[in-house]
C-alpha cells in the first residue's frame, strides 16, 4: 500500500509561506521534505496547480536542477477549460473576440432604438467593457437575476440607464447559450468538485502560489483542500498579524485593503481560523524578520492604526529591518527609470540577479531604453503593445486611410514607415523620393493630397526621369479608400489586408518577425469570427481594429538577460531574486486606482456580490508585502510626472509615517533609506552630466563679409532687419529657412492669407461698378475662397460668421474708397533700384488706387494689430516704403505718382482704419532712414545683433535656437562675431 503524503484529517488542508520566503523554492523544498520516506515514483503521482505560466515554468526549473528525480505534473490553473479530458460533454467556449463582436452588435441595436444613451462609434468600446463585466460575473458566479434585484429607486438616474445595456446579457447566461472562458472555467471547475465528491483522486493535488481572489478559483481551491491528498499552499502569509486583527478582518470591508484580507477571507470560508494555518515548510528561510514584524504593524487597516502609538516603540532592531532598503525620490520618471537601469547593472557586476517589480508598463519600457546603453536586454514578462510595434503602427496607419481624405501628415507617416515599399524598386530611392516631395510639395501647402499636384511636381523632376512612375504608384495605391462607407466586417478586413500587404511589398515583409507574426493572429482572428461583427461604419471599424491591436502583446523571442527580469505584480507573487526594486511607487499607479465603472456605482456592485475597489487595492497590497520582504530592497517613484506633481503611494506614506513617529531609532532608519536612495540617483543623475563645464553662448552679433551680405531686401524685411538682425543674416548670408509645418492649422497667418484672398477677388469683381448687392456678394465670395483655402468645416464657419459681423462695415469704407479713387492694381509687385547705396528693394502692395489728380493711395490689409503712428515712425516701414517705390514707377504697369494716402485697414473682431498722416514727411524721412541703414549695413564693422530692438521679450523669432536664445537674455550686451 503507497504511503499517504498527507494524514488523514477531518478539516480542509491549507498551508502558507511566509512574507520574505522565496515561494518557488520552499515550494520545492517542502514538497521534497514530505517525500523524504516514499519511493522516487512518489513524485511523478504529484499534481500541482499553479496561477501562471511563468511560475509553471520556474517550478520546472527548479525541479531539473537537481538532484535527479520524476518531475510532479505542474499544470496552470486557467488552463482547465481548454483540457478536452475535463467534461467532454460540456459546450467549447467561444472566444473572447467573438463574444465581444456578438455583444457590439446587440449594443449597436440598442443606440439606435435609444440614441441618447450614448454615440454609435462607441459600440465596440461599450462591448468590450460590458464582456468585461460579464467575465467577472461567470468568475464569481453572479448571475444577472442578482442584478435584478438592485433596487436603483435611490440611485441617480443614469444608473437606470445603465441597466438598459446590462440588459444585454441576459441572453448570454441562459441555459443552451455558448459560454465563454471565464463561464468554461467555472462549469469545468464544477464538473471537476462533483467528479470528486464521487470518487476523490488517491493522488495528491496541490494549488501553489494562488490567493482564490476570484470567485472559481476560490471553489476550485475549496475543493482540493477538502480532497483526502488535496492541499492548498497559500503565498505570502503574514504569521506576525495578531489574532485580533485577523479577527477584525471577518467583517471584510472593515479592511478589505488590507494586504491578508483577501487570504484571511479564503481561509475562513474553507471553515478553518487564521490560528489553524502552518507552514508548507518549517526550513523556509525568512529574508528578514524585523522587516516583516515593522511592515505587518505599517500596514494595518485604518480604524486600528492607533496601535501604531503603542506597538511602535516596542519594535526592535529598525536599523536591522531597514539596512537593505533605500527609497529613490527621483525628480521625474526619466531619473526614476535611468536609477533602476543603474542599480540593475551594478548588481549584473556584483553577478546578482535584479528584479523590477511594477504595474507601469511605461517605466518598464523607459527602464529597457535605459539599458539599453550598456547593451543589456532585460527578460521582460509584459511585453510590448502590438499596437505600438512596427506592425501594429502600420497596420494602424493603413487603416486611418479608410473614410477620410488622405491628409498630408498620414502620408508622410505610411512613406517613411519602414515597412513601406513600391514594388521592384529601392528603399534607399524611395526615401529620398520622400524627402523631396515633403520639402518641395507638402510642406506648408495644402493640408489634403491633390494628386494632380503630385504629377505635376514629379513631371517637373528632370534629374529624376522615374519620379512620375512614382507618382503614379502613389494615386493607385492611396486613393479610393476615402469613399468607404458602411460595409461588413469581413469585406473592410479584406480591404486593410489586401491593401497592407501591397504596401508592404507582399504579405512574407509584413507578417514576419515577432511583432509581424502577432499582428497576423490578430487579424486572422478578427476574419474567422468578423460574422458576429456584422455592419460596421468605417469608424467604429478603426476603434474596433485599434482595439484589438491594443490588447495583444508582442514578445520577442530574443532571450533577455538571466539575471536580470521585469515583472508584473501577478508574476512576483512566486519568484524570487538577490535585489527587488519596486517602482512606481505613486498613488494611481501602485496600487492604481480603480476605473470608473460605467455600469454599477460601488453599492450596486456589493449588493450584486461583485469586487469592490478595496478588494482590488488589498490584493495590490499584498503583492506589495511579499516584494518589500525580500533580502535586498530598491524603493521607487517620481515626484513628477510630466508637469503635474505625484502623491507617493500609501504604503510607502505609511511606512514613512510609522519611522518618523516612533522615535530617534525610526527617525534614524527613514534618513538611511533615504540616504541611500539618494546616493544611487546622485550616481544616475552623473551619468548625462558632463565631466567638464560649458560655458553659456554669448548674446552673438555675427560680422560676415560684404560680400556675403544681402543686396536686396523686401519692403516687410526692412522691419525684420531693424527688430532682429539676425534673422536676416540666418535667412540671407547663411541661406537658412524655417521648414514649415506639415500640419496645416487655422492659425492668425492662414486667416489672414484667406482675408487678402476674399477681399482680393472682390475688389476686381466690383472694380467696375459697386452693385446694390455688394454685401451679398462679399460674402458669396468669403464662401468660395474659405471653402477652396479652409479646409476645416467648423473653421470655415467661424471665419464666415466673424467676416459676416463686419461685413457692412467693409461695404461701407470700399463706398467711401471708390468715392476718392478707383483701384488699379491688387497685389502689384515691384522693385527699385538703389544707387547710393547701391542696393535693390522689392515688394507687393496690396491695393494701390488712382485718384483723379493722378495721385495714388496705398492700402495694406491687416487681420492683425494694425500698426501704431509710432510704429511706423520707427519699425514698421511697409507702407511709406512702398510709397518711395510708386514714386519711383518701380510698380510693374504703374507710372511713377505722387502719394496721396498710405491706409491700414484692420479686418480684426473691432475693424479700424488707419491714416498714416503724409503732412509729417514720413515718407521722405522713411527713404533717408533706409539709405542711412543700408550704408551701415555695408560696412565692414556692422554686424547683425539678434534681437536688437524686439516690440515684446515674448516675441520669438524663427533662429532664436540657433542664436542659441536662454544661455543669454535680451539685457545682454551683443558681442562682435566675425565670420568667413
Amino acid at each position: 500500500m503507497r504511503a499517504a503524503m498527507f494524514e488523514p484529517t477531518g478539516d480542509p488542508r491549507c498551508f502558507a509561506l511566509p512574507v520574505g520566503t522565496d515561494f518557488a523554492v520552499n515550494m520545492i523544498a517542502g514538497l521534497r521534505a514530505r517525500l523524504t520516506s516514499q519511493p522516487p515514483e512518489a513524485m511523478a503521482r504529484v499534481e500541482i496547480f499553479v496561477n501562471t505560466r511563468r511560475t509553471e515554468r520556474r517550478l520546472h526549473r527548479l525541479l531539473l536542477d537537481g538532484p535527479p528525480g520524476l518531475l510532479p505534473k505542474i499544470r496552470v490553473l486557467s488552463d482547465l477549460s481548454m483540457d478536452p479530458t475535463i467534461g467532454v460533454a460540456l459546450p467549447n467556449a467561444v472566444s473572447p473576440l467573438r463574444r465581444r463582436l456578438e455583444l457590439s452588435q446587440s449594443v449597436r441595436q440598442l443606440l439606435k432604438a435609444v440614441p441618447d444613451l450614448a454615440p454609435e462609434s462607441a459600440a465596440f468600446v461599450l462591448a468590450d467593457s460590458l464582456a468585461g463585466l460579464m467575465d467577472e460575473m461567470q468568475g464569481e458566479g453572479v448571475s444577472p437575476d442578482n442584478l435584478n434585484l438592485i433596487d436603483v429607486g435611490d440611485h441617480a438616474a443614469h444608473w437606470d440607464l445603465s441597466f438598459k445595456f446590462l440588459g444585454i446579457l441576459n441572453t448570454y447566461f441562459k441555459d443552451g447559450s455558448a459560454p465563454d472562458i471565464e463561464a468554461k472555467q467555472r462549469m469545468v471547475i464544477n464538473h471537476l468538485i462533483d467528479r470528486w465528491e464521487r470518487n476523490p483522486p488517491k493522488h495528491p493535488i496541490i494549488v501553489a502560489g494562488s490567493t482564490g481572489s476570484r470567485g472559481a478559483t476560490a471553489d476550485f481551491m475549496r475543493a482540493v483542500a477538502k480532497l483526502p491528498q488535496g492541499a492548498v499552499v497559500l503565498p505570502g502569509y503574514d504569521f506576525d498579524l495578531p489574532a485580533s486583527i485577523s479577527d477584525d478582518l471577518k467583517l471584510f470591508e472593515l479592511g478589505a485593503d488590507h494586504p491578508q484580507a483577501g487570504l484571511i477571507k479564503f481561509i475562513r470560508s474553507t471553515g478553518l481560523t487564521p490560528s489553524q494555518i502552518e507552514q508548507w515548510y518549517a526550513g523556509a528561510e525568512i529574508s528578514n524578520t524585523a522587516r516583516n514584524k515593522l511592515l505587518s504593524l505599517a500596514l494595518r487597516p485604518a480604524p486600528v492604526t492607533d496601535q501604531w502609538l503603542t506597538e511602535g516603540p516596542a519594535l526592535v532592531d529598525i536599523q536591522n529591518a531597514l539596512s537593505d532598503v533605500c527609497m529613490v525620490r527621483a525628480p521625474s520618471p526619466r531619473d526614476e527609470a535611468l536609477t533602476i537601469a543603474l542599480r540593475m547593472r551594478a548588481a549584473l557586476k556584483e553577478n546578482q540577479s535584479v528584479a523590477l517589480i511594477t504595474p507601469d508598463r511605461q517605466l518598464t519600457r523607459q527602464v529597457a531604453a535605459a539599458l539599453d546603453r550598456w547593451k543589456i536586454e532585460p527578460d521582460d514578462s509584459g511585453g510590448q503593445p502590438l499596437s505600438l510595434s512596427p506592425t501594429g503602427i502600420f497596420l494602424r496607419l493603413v487603416a486611418d486611410l479608410f473614410g477620410q481624405r488622405l491628409s498630408a501628415e498620414l502620408l508622410l507617416a505610411l512613406l517613411k514607415h519602414p515597412l513601406t515599399c513600391p514594388p521592384a524598386e529601392d528603399r534607399n530611392t524611395h526615401l529620398l523620393r520622400t524627402r523631396a516631395l515633403e520639402i518641395e510639395c507638402l510642406r506648408g501647402g495644402a493640408t489634403f493630397i491633390d494628386f494632380d499636384e503630385l504629377d505635376t511636381w514629379a513631371s517637373a523632376r528632370k534629374d529624376d526621369p522615374d519620379a512620375l512612375s512614382w507618382a503614379v504608384w502613389l494615386r493607385k495605391y492611396f486613393t479610393d479608400l476615402d469613399g468607404l462607407e458602411q460595409s461588413s466586417l469581413s469585406s473592410l478586413l479584406a480591404i486593410l489586408r489586401e491593401r497592407s500587404e501591397l504596401l508592404a511589398q507582399g504579405e512574407r515583409q509584413l507578417w514576419e518577425g515577432a511583432d509581424g507574426i502577432t499582428a497576423s493572429q490578430a487579424v486572422k482572428d478578427l476574419e474567422e469570427n468578423a460574422d458576429a461583427g456584422g455592419e460596421l461604419s468605417v469608424s467604429e471599424f478603426k476603434s474596433l481594429f485599434k482595439t484589438v491591436l491594443q490588447g495583444a502583446e508582442v514578445r520577442e523571442a530574443v532571450t533577455g538577460h538571466p539575471l536580470i527580469t521585469i515583472w508584473g505584480t501577478l508574476e512576483a507573487r512566486v519568484q524570487g531574486a538577490d535585489i527587488v526594486i519596486l517602482g512606481g511607487l505613486n498613488e494611481g499607479i501602485w496600487p492604481k486606482l480603480p476605473d470608473p465603472d460605467p455600469w454599477l456605482s460601488r453599492k450596486m456592485r456589493a449588493d450584486a456580490g461583485l469586487l469592490l475597489p478595496e478588494r482590488r487595492i488589498g490584493l495590490s497590497a499584498h503583492d506589495f508585502q511579499q516584494a518589500i520582504a525580500a533580502k535586498e530592497v530598491m524603493l521607487t517613484r517620481s515626484i513628477r510626472d510630466s508637469d503635474a506633481p505625484t502623491v507617493s503611494s500609501r504604503w510607502i506614506s505609511r511606512l514613512t509615517n510609522l519611522l518618523a513617529g516612533i522615535g530617534d531609532s525610526g527617525k534614524e532608519a527613514l534618513k538611511g533609506i533615504e540616504l541611500r536612495g539618494d546616493y544611487w540617483l546622485g550616481l544616475a543623475q552623473r551619468l548625462d552630466t558632463p565631466s567638464f563645464k560649458l560655458s553659456p553662448e554669448t548674446r552673438p552679433r555675427p560680422v560676415p563679409p560684404i560680400s556675403s551680405r544681402p543686396s536686396q531686401l523686401s519692403v516687410t524685411q526692412i522691419k525684420t532687419l531693424i527688430r532682429d538682425p539676425y534673422s536676416i543674416y540666418a535667412a540671407k548670408v547663411l541661406r537658412l529657412r524655417k521648414l514649415e509645418p506639415i500640419r496645416q492649422e487655422p492659425d492668425a497667418l492662414l486667416r489672414g492669407q484667406a482675408l487678402h484672398s476674399v477681399l482680393e477677388e472682390f475688389v476686381r469683381a466690383t472694380q467696375a461698378e459697386m452693385p446694390n448687392d455688394a454685401k451679398e456678394m462679399l460674402l458669396s465670395i468669403a464662401e468660395s475662397v474659405l471653402l477652396q483655402q479652409v479646409p476645416w468645416s467648423a473653421t470655415r464657419r467661424l471665419w464666415l460668421a466673424r467676416l459676416m459681423n463686419i461685413s457692412n462695415w467693409i461695404v461701407d469704407g470700399e463706398l467711401s474708397r471708390r468715392n476718392r479713387a478707383i483701384p488699379i492694381a491688387l497685389e502689384c509687385s515691384g522693385k527699385l533700384e538703389i544707387q547710393e547705396p547701391i542696393f535693390t528693394l522689392v515688394g507687393k502692395a496690396d491695393r494701390i488706387d488712382l485718384n483723379e489728380a493722378g495721385e495714388v493711395i496705398i492700402y495694406d490689409y491687416k487681420s492683425g494689430a494694425v500698426p501704431t503712428m509710432a510704429q511706423v515712425k520707427h519699425f514698421d516701414k511697409q507702407l511709406p516704403l512702398e510709397a518711395i517705390m510708386a514714386q519711383n514707377g518701380a510698380f510693374s504697369g504703374i507710372e511713377p505718382a505722387e502719394t496721396a494716402g498710405l491706409e491700414y485697414i484692420g479686418l480684426g473682431s473691432t475693424p479700424k482704419v488707419h491714416e498714416i498722416d503724409l503732412e509729417s514727411d514720413i515718407v521722405d524721412q522713411t527713404w533717408a532712414g533706409l539709405k542711412s541703414l543700408i550704408s551701415a549695413y555695408q560696412q565692414e564693422t556692422t554686424g547683425y545683433a539678434a534681437r536688437a530692438r524686439m516690440e515684446k521679450r515674448t516675441d520669438l523669432s524663427d533662429y532664436d535656437h540657433l542664436s542659441r536664445l536662454g544661455e543669454w537674455s535680451d539685457s545682454d550686451e551683443a558681442v562682435d562675431k566675425v565670420v568667413s
